[in-house]
């Protein structure tokens, strides 16, 4: 690391997809919180294929602010990908990640630098009060973080989102990690190190809408879920021998009707129910080890985890260190 990235105390890191509505507000809030840190910052602000007027925006931003830095990617990478491409760019001794909604208030930085100043390296935000979400996304929110911490070894808090603090040692363990479906809170959560969780009250979108609808968020879900967990598999095992001794005792109840009684009356119910029944366990268990066959090829192909169509407000002196496998493989168009 340059000697200058020391100068750097503070990295603000926030993925943009569509949110020309928010960002006046959301830097209007940010720097009134910056202006009172007690070290030099920067914001990353990382374009992720934004289709509205939000690159536009930014780059006036970054003119008269040249603590504003942008990186545009080629196309949109996804919310998790974003989140990286920011860590990978970031030069603070302290980095904190945060969405563009304003749902994660500015205003909580300065406590999560006290949680760093005390020794803490992640400093996570935990919502208590989750303002202008419906009942279902805070109800299978809630289902999804119990499941997940019931069936894998990692500990991740309840109600914690991306909304957090790392230290300097913790971003640079975390840019080695070349996993491409990422689930970045799961991986930060994996990898230790002293953490400590702050309340605060999670405001309502600004503006605009989510941009986590039901499809996204089961996506989200089911990557964190295959990324720590062999559970599934194991499931699909144990659904296997379950419906082979239901077979079984099936076959008995059969032989001994025939053997028995005259009672037995041919007939296409029970086998067309027999079969569907099988045949149903027998695609889900399919489907399970696809979704893990599909991840092994993802990563296999070594593909670069990102591409960078442009860069803003950078100097050319304090360029990032990019992970290796992006060396030969990022492209500024």
């Amino acid at each position: 690391m340059n000697e200058l990235d020391f100068n750097i105390a503070y990295s603000i890191v926030v993925p943009v997809y569509n949110e020309v509505e928010v960002l006046p507000e959301l830097y209007k809030r940010l720097t009134q919180v910056l202006n009172k840190l007690d070290g030099a910052s920067e914001v990353i602000f990382v374009n992720d294929g934004s289709k509205d007027n939000s690159l536009t925006l930014l780059s006036e931003l970054s003119e008269k602010d040249n603590r504003v830095k942008v990186i545009s990617l080629s196309r949109n990478f996804g919310h998790q990908i974003a989140i990286t491409t920011g860590i990978d760019y970031a030069k603070g001794q302290a980095v904190i990640i945060m969405d563009a909604d304003l749902q994660d208030p500015p205003e909580i930085i300065p406590r999560l630098i006290e949680g760093w100043k005390n020794g803490y390296d992640i400093v996570y935000a935990v919502r208590e009060k989750r303002k202008g979400e419906s009942f279902f996304k805070k109800i299978t929110a809630s289902l999804f973080y119990k499941l997940i911490r019931k069936i894998t070894n990692v500990d991740i808090p309840m109600d914690a989102g991306d909304f957090r603090l790392l230290s300097r040692r913790v971003v640079d363990r975390l840019k080695t990690f070349e996993e491409r479906n990422r689930f970045v809170r799961g991986l930060i959560s994996w990898m230790g190190y002293k953490q400590i969780g702050i309340r605060f009250k999670r405001d309502k979108r600004f503006a605009g809408k989510t941009k986590y609808p039901l499809r996204k968020m089961l996506k989200f879900a089911f990557d964190g879920i295959t990324s720590f967990s062999f559970v599934p598999l194991q499931i699909a095992t144990y659904f296997g021998f379950f419906i082979s001794f239901c077979s079984f005792l099936y076959a008995f109840y059969v032989i001994a009707i025939k053997l028995l009684t005259n009672k037995l009356v041919p007939g296409w119910t029970s086998l067309i129910v027999t079969v569907l029944f099988l045949g149903g366990i027998q695609l889900i268990t399919l489907g399970i080890v696809g979704e893990y066959i599909g991840r092994i090829y993802d990563e296999v192909k070594r593909r670069p985890l990102y591409l960078v169509a442009q860069e803003i407000g950078f100097d050319e002196t304090k360029k990032p260190e990019v992970k290796t496998e992006l060396v030969d493989g990022k492209v500024n168009l």
